[in-house]
């Protein structure tokens, strides 16, 4: 059994035999959850060729799993907390285990949407749940922040692996087998499941019902207005959030109490996770139009490109967690931008005369090292001081902040690379350096941000001390 204060009183909840186990479970749902929002990219137009859609069709297919799961992870988060981690989690892997078998024997537009929709469903409760049950599997602070660390690299893991792997499949079996094997992978999570602590006790407490339906409104609005450079569902979910946080401030009984989001050290963290998230869709979307427009790379040797930030995120996985014990979660954080930057840096001199080594060498396995970084210590930073009642609401914020930046940047700056792009005198390359360039600026800029919001803590905590 483990001790956990909860609220200032101690609560014993149990704790694993085998934690290193424990997490091995749970970080294989969270590789898992977020590579199948990559997964089906390269096999869209053999899903296009095979149920016979529209570009516009794809789009739908595309976008209904980070809807669901971006738009529900706060109330997935929520339910965790009242309902219990585990009980929340097993039914996150059960529905999302059922959609992609669904999915796999889709024959229609709409059979596939509604699959992917459910898988976000599953993901939105499984994903803050598994981060909450983090606290019961490593009761002891410091096993906990190298475990948050590598957490936080999970999702630069997960995106890696979606990419690499769809092109594998589709060089050998159907597209339907992008969906078979996150089915397989649920299944053996759902064997491992008793390995899992319970975590903290459920709660009776009233859902903030009004709460619940705002904030999953905007969200979904929000995302899907992003993802579709859309500015009317943009702004409508810019509304309904700004709604949602007004019902919020006069709750008795908020969804998502003020006090989480007050802290300056949590937004800070939020940004750094969100902005590196957009970041990273950026870099594999136009790193994947590069390697195959650019220099004629087949889908297999487009993910074979990406082998090598993959290594650079597991060396990230490998150190995060010990040098964010080290020298403090908001120094890896900023460290993290800083080197993610200038990697963007490098790769924004890119052109259609750049060879794949030279890009290597430069800035293809340089960013991914502080995207690791920037995961690793925004987590730990983001997560400090949650109290266990309410582990489940902080892992979908987390959570959510991954899910809003890929559409934030890919709206901003897919644009950018292809009006930079299409100018005279300029090549489609040259855009996406572009592009690249204007991360790099963002990166840097929110580095600048983090480290002046750590030395602050840092004074205020020598004042008092």
């Amino acid at each position: 059994m483990g001790t956990v204060s909860v609220g200032g009183s101690p609560r014993e909840v149990s704790t694993p035999e085998r934690p290193g186990v424990a997490f091995a479970v749970l970080g294989a749902v969270q590789i898992t959850l977020i590579a199948t929002i990559t997964v089906i990219t390269v096999a869209l137009p053999a899903i296009q060729r095979d149920l016979g859609l529209t570009d516009t069709d794809l789009v739908f297919a595309t976008s209904a799993y980070s809807l669901s799961f971006g738009g529900l992870l706060v109330l997935g988060g929520r339910l965790a907390d009242q309902l219990g981690h585990r009980a929340v989690f097993l039914a996150g892997v059960v529905v999302f285990g059922l959609a992609s078998l669904v999915a796999a024997i889709a024959g229609t537009l709409w059979v596939l949407v509604a699959a992917r929709f459910a898988q976000g469903v599953g993901a939105a409760l499984a994903a803050p749940a598994a981060m909450a049950l983090l606290g019961s599997v490593f009761p002891d602070p410091a096993r906990r922040t190298r475990a948050l660390a590598v957490w936080g690299v999970l999702a630069s893991i997960g995106a890696s692996t979606g990419n690499i792997l769809s092109g594998v499949i589709l060089s050998w079996v159907q597209w339907r087998w992008v969906f078979v094997a996150p089915a397989v992978v649920s299944t053996a999570i759902l064997l491992c499941v008793p390995l899992l602590p319970k975590g903290p006790a459920r709660r009776s407490e009233r859902l903030d019902v009004p709460g619940a339906l705002l904030i999953t409104a905007g969200l979904t609005a929000l995302i899907f207005g992003l993802g579709e450079s859309d500015a009317v569902w943009t702004g409508v979910g810019a509304l309904v959030l700004v709604l949602f946080a007004i019902v919020q401030s006069r709750s008795s009984r908020p969804l998502v109490p003020p006090a989480l989001l007050a802290s300056s050290r949590r937004l800070a963290a939020l940004l750094a996770i969100g902005l590196t998230a957009a970041a990273m869709a950026t870099y594999f979307f136009l790193l994947a139009l590069f390697f195959q427009k650019a220099l004629g790379y087949s889908p297999l040797r487009t993910s074979a490109a990406f082998l090598p930030p993959v290594l650079a995120v597991l060396f990230t996985a490998a150190v995060g967690g010990r040098a964010a014990r080290r020298f403090g979660a908001g120094v890896l954080t900023a460290v993290g931008l800083a080197t993610g930057a200038a990697g963007m840096g490098l790769l924004s001199t890119v052109d259609a005369d750049s060879a794949y080594w030279g890009l290597l060498v430069v800035g293809v396995t340089l960013f991914p090292v502080g995207a690791g970084f920037t995961f690793s210590g925004a987590t730990v930073w983001a997560v400090q001081g949650t109290r266990p009642e309410e582990a489940g609401l902080v892992g979908g914020v987390v959570n959510t902040a991954m899910e809003i930046g890929p559409p934030v940047g890919l709206a901003v700056l897919v644009p950018l690379a292809v009006v930079h792009g299409a100018a005279e005198g300029a090549t489609e390359a040259s855009g996406y350096g572009f592009a690249f360039g204007w991360a790099a600026a963002a990166l840097a800029v929110t580095a600048l941000v983090v480290l002046l919001r750590h030395r602050a803590g840092a004074a205020r905590s020598a004042a008092h001390g």
